[in-house]
Protein backbone atom coordinates (compact mmCIF):
# COMPACT_ATOMS: atom_id res chain seq x y z
CA UNK A 1 0.00 0.00 0.00
CA UNK A 2 0.93 3.69 -0.38
CA UNK A 3 2.31 6.03 2.12
CA UNK A 4 2.42 2.99 4.33
CA UNK A 5 4.54 4.86 7.59
CA UNK A 6 6.44 1.37 7.95
CA UNK A 7 6.18 0.65 4.58
CA UNK A 8 8.14 -2.45 3.89
CA UNK A 9 10.46 -4.97 5.76
CA UNK A 10 10.68 -4.38 9.56
CA UNK A 11 12.97 -6.60 12.20
CA UNK A 12 11.38 -8.21 15.37
CA UNK A 13 14.59 -6.36 16.16
CA UNK A 14 16.68 -8.69 18.58
CA UNK A 15 17.79 -7.47 22.26
CA UNK A 16 21.77 -7.94 22.96
CA UNK A 17 22.25 -8.40 26.67
CA UNK A 18 25.72 -8.29 28.25
CA UNK A 19 26.74 -11.56 30.55
CA UNK A 20 24.89 -9.67 33.40
CA UNK A 21 21.67 -10.15 31.64
CA UNK A 22 21.67 -5.89 31.54
CA UNK A 23 20.72 -4.74 27.74
CA UNK A 24 24.27 -4.27 25.34
CA UNK A 25 23.13 -1.24 23.30
CA UNK A 26 26.59 -1.25 21.68
CA UNK A 27 26.00 -4.62 20.32
CA UNK A 28 22.32 -3.95 19.45
CA UNK A 29 22.70 -0.97 18.14
CA UNK A 30 25.71 -2.40 15.87
CA UNK A 31 22.76 -4.71 14.45
CA UNK A 32 20.13 -2.49 13.90
CA UNK A 33 22.62 -0.43 11.63
CA UNK A 34 23.41 -3.65 9.87
CA UNK A 35 19.31 -4.38 9.68
CA UNK A 36 18.38 -1.10 7.99
CA UNK A 37 21.61 -1.69 5.72
CA UNK A 38 20.40 -4.84 4.53
CA UNK A 39 17.08 -5.11 3.73
CA UNK A 40 15.27 -3.46 6.46
CA UNK A 41 12.78 -0.12 5.93
CA UNK A 42 12.33 -0.15 9.83
CA UNK A 43 13.36 -1.38 13.29
CA UNK A 44 10.25 -3.42 15.56
CA UNK A 45 12.09 -3.04 18.75
CA UNK A 46 11.07 -4.29 22.25
CA UNK A 47 8.80 -6.70 21.03
CA UNK A 48 8.42 -10.47 21.37
CA UNK A 49 10.97 -10.79 19.93
CA UNK A 50 12.87 -8.28 21.90
CA UNK A 51 11.79 -10.25 24.95
CA UNK A 52 10.03 -6.88 26.20
CA UNK A 53 8.34 -8.70 28.48
CA UNK A 54 11.31 -9.66 30.55
CA UNK A 55 12.22 -6.17 30.99
CA UNK A 56 11.04 -3.40 33.42
CA UNK A 57 9.92 -0.19 32.05
CA UNK A 58 13.11 1.68 33.43
CA UNK A 59 15.04 -0.41 31.13
CA UNK A 60 12.52 -0.19 28.05
CA UNK A 61 13.02 3.38 28.47
CA UNK A 62 16.43 3.09 28.54
CA UNK A 63 16.62 0.80 25.74
CA UNK A 64 14.57 2.99 23.20
CA UNK A 65 17.26 6.33 24.24
CA UNK A 66 20.26 4.54 24.29
CA UNK A 67 19.30 3.12 20.11
CA UNK A 68 18.87 6.73 19.39
CA UNK A 69 21.63 7.86 21.09
CA UNK A 70 23.90 5.38 19.52
CA UNK A 71 22.66 6.83 15.95
CA UNK A 72 19.12 4.59 15.16
CA UNK A 73 16.61 7.05 13.68
CA UNK A 74 13.87 7.37 16.23
CA UNK A 75 11.52 8.08 12.54
CA UNK A 76 12.48 4.04 11.76
CA UNK A 77 11.56 2.27 15.29
CA UNK A 78 8.31 0.73 16.06
CA UNK A 79 8.74 -0.16 20.23
CA UNK A 80 6.50 -2.08 21.69
CA UNK A 81 4.37 -0.58 24.46
CA UNK A 82 1.68 -3.08 25.38
CA UNK A 83 1.60 -4.29 29.14
CA UNK A 84 -0.83 -5.72 30.99
CA UNK A 85 -1.37 -2.31 33.07
CA UNK A 86 -3.00 0.22 31.57
CA UNK A 87 -0.92 2.85 33.10
CA UNK A 88 2.38 1.24 31.79
CA UNK A 89 1.25 1.13 28.46
CA UNK A 90 -0.09 4.42 28.92
CA UNK A 91 3.83 6.03 29.99
CA UNK A 92 5.69 3.76 27.61
CA UNK A 93 3.53 5.22 24.35
CA UNK A 94 4.49 8.54 25.86
CA UNK A 95 7.57 7.90 26.01
CA UNK A 96 8.03 6.59 22.63
CA UNK A 97 5.86 9.75 21.08
CA UNK A 98 8.59 11.69 23.14
CA UNK A 99 11.38 10.28 21.80
CA UNK A 100 10.28 11.05 18.24
CA UNK A 101 8.94 7.35 17.52
CA UNK A 102 5.84 7.57 14.81
CA UNK A 103 4.67 4.58 15.73
CA UNK A 104 4.35 1.99 18.55
CA UNK A 105 3.21 -1.96 18.75
CA UNK A 106 0.87 -2.76 21.21
CA UNK A 107 -0.10 -5.76 22.70
CA UNK A 108 -3.29 -6.26 23.90
CA UNK A 109 -3.56 -6.77 27.93
CA UNK A 110 -2.61 -10.26 28.18
CA UNK A 111 -2.99 -11.79 31.63
CA UNK A 112 -6.77 -12.20 32.22
CA UNK A 113 -8.12 -14.39 29.74
CA UNK A 114 -11.33 -13.78 27.60
CA UNK A 115 -11.96 -9.98 27.66
CA UNK A 116 -14.73 -9.19 26.21
CA UNK A 117 -14.26 -6.78 22.76
CA UNK A 118 -15.92 -4.28 25.00
CA UNK A 119 -13.52 -4.36 27.42
CA UNK A 120 -11.08 -4.05 25.04
CA UNK A 121 -12.19 -1.64 23.47
CA UNK A 122 -12.33 0.39 26.70
CA UNK A 123 -8.52 -0.89 27.35
CA UNK A 124 -7.53 0.74 24.10
CA UNK A 125 -10.01 4.02 24.75
CA UNK A 126 -8.49 4.95 27.62
CA UNK A 127 -5.02 4.40 26.48
CA UNK A 128 -5.88 6.58 23.83
CA UNK A 129 -6.96 9.61 25.49
CA UNK A 130 -4.50 9.19 28.49
CA UNK A 131 -1.61 9.49 25.46
CA UNK A 132 -3.08 12.31 24.21
CA UNK A 133 -2.21 12.29 20.08
CA UNK A 134 1.01 13.00 18.16
CA UNK A 135 1.46 8.77 18.29
CA UNK A 136 0.25 6.16 15.99
CA UNK A 137 -0.63 2.68 17.68
CA UNK A 138 -0.71 -0.57 15.81
CA UNK A 139 -2.44 -3.52 17.03
CA UNK A 140 -0.69 -6.65 18.08
CA UNK A 141 -2.10 -9.45 16.95
CA UNK A 142 -0.90 -12.75 18.37
CA UNK A 143 -3.34 -14.98 19.49
CA UNK A 144 -0.63 -17.68 20.34
CA UNK A 145 0.95 -15.89 22.31
CA UNK A 146 -0.92 -13.41 24.32
CA UNK A 147 -4.85 -15.44 24.48
CA UNK A 148 -5.79 -12.36 23.43
CA UNK A 149 -7.32 -11.92 19.83
CA UNK A 150 -8.35 -8.98 17.83
CA UNK A 151 -11.59 -9.68 16.04
CA UNK A 152 -12.49 -8.08 12.87
CA UNK A 153 -15.34 -6.07 14.78
CA UNK A 154 -13.18 -4.77 17.17
CA UNK A 155 -10.42 -3.30 14.67
CA UNK A 156 -13.98 -1.72 12.70
CA UNK A 157 -14.71 -0.01 16.28
CA UNK A 158 -11.52 1.25 16.94
CA UNK A 159 -10.98 2.83 13.71
CA UNK A 160 -14.56 4.69 13.55
CA UNK A 161 -13.56 5.69 17.24
CA UNK A 162 -9.99 6.58 16.30
CA UNK A 163 -9.47 7.31 13.06
CA UNK A 164 -6.11 8.24 11.78
CA UNK A 165 -4.53 6.96 15.74
CA UNK A 166 -5.54 2.85 15.27
CA UNK A 167 -3.01 2.91 12.33
CA UNK A 168 -2.40 -0.93 11.41
CA UNK A 169 -1.57 -4.34 12.93
CA UNK A 170 0.47 -6.79 13.04
CA UNK A 171 -0.78 -10.30 12.86
CA UNK A 172 1.38 -12.74 14.18
CA UNK A 173 -1.20 -15.12 14.18
CA UNK A 174 0.23 -17.39 10.74
CA UNK A 175 -3.48 -17.38 9.31
CA UNK A 176 -3.40 -15.40 6.08
CA UNK A 177 -7.07 -15.23 5.11
CA UNK A 178 -7.25 -13.35 8.72
CA UNK A 179 -4.70 -11.26 7.14
CA UNK A 180 -5.93 -11.32 3.73
CA UNK A 181 -9.67 -10.12 5.37
CA UNK A 182 -7.93 -7.37 7.28
CA UNK A 183 -6.67 -5.94 4.06
CA UNK A 184 -9.88 -5.96 2.04
CA UNK A 185 -12.37 -4.80 5.07
CA UNK A 186 -9.58 -2.00 6.49
CA UNK A 187 -6.82 -0.76 3.84
CA UNK A 188 -8.58 1.50 1.55
CA UNK A 189 -8.94 3.29 4.74
CA UNK A 190 -5.61 3.47 5.46
CA UNK A 191 -5.02 0.65 8.15
CA UNK A 192 -1.16 -0.93 7.32
CA UNK A 193 -1.07 -4.65 8.09
CA UNK A 194 1.98 -6.31 8.06
CA UNK A 195 2.37 -9.77 8.60
CA UNK A 196 4.41 -11.23 11.54
CA UNK A 197 5.20 -14.63 9.27
CA UNK A 198 8.26 -13.97 6.09
CA UNK A 199 6.66 -16.97 4.67
CA UNK A 200 3.51 -14.04 3.66
CA UNK A 201 4.88 -11.36 2.55
CA UNK A 202 5.03 -11.72 -0.97
CA UNK A 203 0.95 -12.60 -0.74
CA UNK A 204 0.34 -10.14 1.56
CA UNK A 205 1.86 -7.01 -0.65
CA UNK A 206 -0.10 -8.54 -3.56
CA UNK A 207 -2.83 -8.13 -1.74
CA UNK A 208 -2.67 -4.40 -0.75
CA UNK A 209 -0.95 -5.04 2.27
CA UNK A 210 2.12 -2.59 4.21
CA UNK A 211 5.24 -5.53 4.37
CA UNK A 212 6.02 -7.58 7.40
CA UNK A 213 7.62 -7.12 10.76
CA UNK A 214 9.25 -10.51 11.28
CA UNK A 215 11.79 -12.00 13.39
CA UNK A 216 13.78 -13.72 10.84
CA UNK A 217 14.26 -10.72 9.23
CA UNK A 218 17.17 -10.69 11.89
CA UNK A 219 18.89 -12.84 9.76
CA UNK A 220 16.79 -12.98 6.57
CA UNK A 221 16.16 -9.12 5.73
CA UNK A 222 18.55 -9.19 2.21
CA UNK A 223 15.69 -11.50 0.50
CA UNK A 224 13.10 -9.66 2.41
CA UNK A 225 14.07 -6.40 0.78
CA UNK A 226 14.46 -8.05 -2.84
CA UNK A 227 10.46 -9.19 -2.43
CA UNK A 228 10.09 -5.78 -1.10
CA UNK A 229 11.46 -4.00 -4.33
CA UNK A 230 10.61 -6.47 -6.98
CA UNK A 231 7.08 -7.69 -5.69
CA UNK A 232 7.01 -10.15 -8.84
CA UNK A 233 9.58 -12.01 -11.72
CA UNK A 234 11.70 -14.91 -11.11
CA UNK A 235 14.42 -12.37 -8.46
CA UNK A 236 11.33 -11.80 -6.24
CA UNK A 237 10.04 -15.35 -6.44
CA UNK A 238 13.37 -16.70 -5.51
CA UNK A 239 13.76 -13.95 -2.27
CA UNK A 240 10.63 -15.54 -1.02
CA UNK A 241 11.45 -18.74 -1.72
CA UNK A 242 14.22 -18.11 0.33
CA UNK A 243 12.42 -15.91 3.13
CA UNK A 244 9.91 -19.45 3.62
CA UNK A 245 13.01 -21.51 3.86
CA UNK A 246 14.89 -19.73 6.40
CA UNK A 247 11.52 -18.98 8.55
CA UNK A 248 11.25 -22.45 8.50
CA UNK A 249 14.65 -23.17 9.75
CA UNK A 250 14.27 -20.49 12.86
CA UNK A 251 10.78 -22.21 13.96
CA UNK A 252 12.98 -25.47 13.82
CA UNK A 253 14.31 -25.14 17.24
CA UNK A 254 13.43 -22.45 19.97
CA UNK A 255 12.87 -18.93 17.90
CA UNK A 256 14.71 -16.46 19.89
CA UNK A 257 17.83 -18.48 21.09
CA UNK A 258 17.86 -19.88 17.62
CA UNK A 259 18.08 -16.96 16.01
CA UNK A 260 20.72 -15.74 18.19
CA UNK A 261 22.75 -18.42 17.17
CA UNK A 262 22.56 -17.78 13.91
CA UNK A 263 23.57 -13.98 14.33
CA UNK A 264 26.11 -15.61 17.04
CA UNK A 265 27.66 -18.01 14.34
CA UNK A 266 27.38 -15.44 11.40
CA UNK A 267 29.24 -12.57 12.88
CA UNK A 268 31.78 -14.93 15.53
CA UNK A 269 30.47 -12.84 18.40
CA UNK A 270 29.27 -15.81 21.31
CA UNK A 271 27.60 -12.89 23.19
CA UNK A 272 24.60 -12.77 20.99
CA UNK A 273 23.74 -16.49 23.08
CA UNK A 274 23.05 -14.20 25.92
CA UNK A 275 19.28 -14.66 27.05
CA UNK A 276 17.55 -13.84 30.07
CA UNK A 277 15.52 -16.78 31.47
CA UNK A 278 13.42 -18.47 31.41
CA UNK A 279 14.60 -18.39 27.83
CA UNK A 280 17.79 -20.18 27.73
CA UNK A 281 20.55 -20.63 24.75
CA UNK A 282 19.95 -23.32 22.51
CA UNK A 283 21.45 -27.09 23.60
CA UNK A 284 24.85 -27.83 21.34
CA UNK A 285 21.86 -30.43 19.15
CA UNK A 286 19.66 -28.17 18.78
CA UNK A 287 22.32 -25.45 17.70
CA UNK A 288 23.80 -27.67 15.25
CA UNK A 289 20.25 -28.02 13.79
CA UNK A 290 19.09 -24.50 13.19
CA UNK A 291 22.98 -23.65 11.54
CA UNK A 292 22.31 -26.71 9.29
CA UNK A 293 19.05 -25.61 8.30
CA UNK A 294 19.78 -22.28 7.68
CA UNK A 295 22.76 -23.24 5.56
CA UNK A 296 20.07 -25.33 3.43
CA UNK A 297 17.98 -22.48 3.13
CA UNK A 298 20.83 -20.96 0.64
CA UNK A 299 20.78 -17.79 3.39
CA UNK A 300 24.94 -18.04 4.54
CA UNK A 301 26.93 -15.99 4.84
CA UNK A 302 24.31 -13.20 5.78
CA UNK A 303 25.12 -10.67 3.06
CA UNK A 304 26.96 -7.35 4.70
CA UNK A 305 28.86 -9.52 7.03
CA UNK A 306 32.26 -11.14 7.05
CA UNK A 307 32.17 -15.29 5.76
CA UNK A 308 31.05 -16.82 9.44
CA UNK A 309 33.59 -18.29 11.65
CA UNK A 310 32.93 -20.49 14.61
CA UNK A 311 31.53 -18.15 18.03
CA UNK A 312 33.39 -19.00 21.29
Amino acid sequence: MKDAIYGGVNAAVLTAMRPDLTPDLDRMSAHAKWLLANGCNGLGVLGTTGEANSFGLHERKAILEGLIARGIPSARMMPGTGCASLTDSVELTKHARDAGCPGVLMLPPFYYKGPSDDGLFAYFSEVVNRVGGGVKIYLYHFPQQSAVPFSLSLIERLLKAFPGTIKGVKDSSGDYANMQAMVREFAADGFEVYSGSDEFLQQILAEGGAGCITAASNANSHWGGIVYAKRTGPEADAAQATLTATRRAATSVPLIPGLREIIARSTGDAGWRTIRPPHLPLTAEQAEKAWAAWGAAGALPLPGLAPAKAAE
